[in-house]
């Protein structure tokens, strides 16, 4: 009998850090349910089409494929977004670059720029929290522009709109109070590309040359001509990058 409680005592996924919780999360979407209802129902049977999904996104996590991509979301800040295998998974830590835009500017009319936005998290973040605020994301993957497009038109968040570029390619004559990016900053070599979620993600969005600083330059290099006066380069690097 596959009851809620029977599922998520039994669920193996051993290389998972966290395996109650993802099992949980693959359930309750099985389910279409939320997790409370798993805690309030543990008796509840599964029917055979939720067993069957519950059955094979336990087999993609057992392959080790994130969570959010079998998912197809993800939390960040106050937002759901959709993900997609095209796209770097929003991270917690990323949540620290919202927090210190909204510490720099007051919530007056500004204008912003998102370099490799991916999923939009950090742009819709920041639009969802300053109304006044104009946020521009770009990316040089169609595929994610369309996603953080969409991500943009279910939460409603019209002071956000996004494009495909190369970082600056297409903003020739655009000035911006704040310039923030989460950019690749991971070396070609560095061991931890080989474990864990990053295996599942787009290299594209990790990897940055030899040290793992090529974009970062890049984006320090020309940030200048793409900022007003007394303008602001945020970006997210590795712990220890900070000297170079």
């Amino acid at each position: 009998m596959a009851t809620i409680e029977s599922l998520l005592n039994h669920a193996e996924l051993p290389d998972s850090p966290t395996p109650r919780l993802d099992a949980e999360l693959l359930l309750a979407h099985a389910l279409g349910k939320s997790r409370s209802y798993l805690h309030t129902w543990p008796e509840r049977e599964l029917d055979a089409p939720q067993l069957e999904r519950y059955q094979a996104a336990i087999v993609r996590r057992q392959a080790g494929e994130p969570v959010a991509y079998i998912l197809g979301q993800q939390g960040f800040w106050s937002l759901e977004l959709e993900v997609a295998a095209h796209t770097l998974i929003p991270r917690p830590d990323t949540e620290l670059l919202v927090e210190t835009v909204l510490a720099l500017l007051p919530a007056t009319s500004a204008a912003l720029l998102d370099l490799g936005t991916g999923t939009g998290a950090i742009a819709l973040a920041l639009a969802s929290e300053r109304p006044a605020w104009r946020l521009t994301g770009v990316d040089r993957v169609s595929e994610a522009v369309a996603l953080a497009e969409r991500n943009r038109a279910r939460l409603k968040l019209s002071n956000a709109n996004f494009a495909e570029s190369h970082w600056f390619s297409v903003l020739v004559g655009h000035r911006f109070q704040l310039i923030v990016s989460n950019p690749p900053y991971i070396a070609a070599d560095d061991r931890h590309l080989a474990e864990g979620d990053v295996r599942f993600e787009p290299s594209s969005a990790l990897v940055a040359g030899a040290d793992g600083l090529d974009d970062i330059r890049l984006i320090i290099q020309q940030a200048p001509g793409y900022l007003e006066a007394g303008g602001w380069l945020l970006l997210e690097h590795g712990f220890d990058q900070a000297a170079a």
